[in-house]
């Protein structure tokens, strides 16, 4: 199957060369190109593609509210942020609007590739050390427990499904959210689907971003401290 792609970015140069290093594989094919949010929104409404590639910073409707239009209206397409700098305020921002991942725009063909091909696959192209390290240097800028907007949906999840994702939210992989919580990575895979579901979230990143608006996870000093019985199973 091809994977469609819609390029939104101000600078024609940069939407150029993105196109060259997509149109280069035979499982991806650019669809349309936008100048600004506004122009984005208006493409996919129009060509559903799979994946946005989407600038944070465009003038008129940026990529943040032009992010949130497109998670709104065209929840096929998911979008993939490109930002300048790794650690931006405007990619968790983004994040939030319900981006499924961001690159810096530097990033190597084969890692803007490997990013799309998992977006499209429903994956989220965020690494999970990267997502605690853009966490941690955000924290500023999270709620604190006493006013987490999503701490009543905490009660959806069952003891097992918050000791999964506080560990998540840590920066753990399936793998060593296996070996910390003696579990199958298979069970480990199908907690994370059922929290997912639970919650009515995108993907692994819009998860992280929940455990930390929910109060689950608190940043301390760069350290992630579970809400109180969130590490225990009774």
């Amino acid at each position: 199957m091809t994977i469609r792609v819609l390029i939104a970015d101000d600078e024609a140069l940069l939407r150029a060369a993105f196109a060259t290093v997509l149109d280069s594989q035979p499982d991806i094919r650019t669809v349309g190109e936008a100048a600004d949010g506004a122009e984005a929104v208006r493409l996919t409404r129009a060509l559903r593609p799979d994946v946005v590639l989407m600038d944070v910073r465009m003038p008129g409707t940026d990529g943040i509210e032009a992010t949130r239009d497109v998670v709104r209206d065209v929840p096929g397409s998911r979008v993939l942020i490109l930002t300048t700098f790794d650690l931006d305020a405007h990619a968790f921002a983004a994040l939030r609007a319900g981006a499924s991942g961001f690159l810096a725009k530097n990033t190597r063909p084969g890692d803007l590739l490997s990013a799309v091909r998992a977006v499209a696959a429903g994956d989220a192209a965020v690494s999970p050390r990267f997502t605690r390290r853009l966490l941690d240097h955000l924290a500023t800028h999270l709620p604190t427990t006493e006013k987490a907007p999503h701490a009543a949906l905490l009660d959806r999840l069952t003891a097992r499904e918050r000791q999964v994702l506080t560990r998540i939210a840590g920066g753990l992989t399936n793998t060593e959210v296996a070996s910390a919580l003696s579990l199958a990575e298979a069970t480990v895979k199908s907690h994370l689907g059922r929290i997912l579901r639970k919650l009515d979230l995108r993907d692994r990143v819009q998860a992280v971003v929940f455990a930390y608006e929910s109060g689950l996870v608190r940043p301390d000093r760069g350290e992630h401290t579970p809400a109180s019985g969130a590490g225990r199973v009774p």
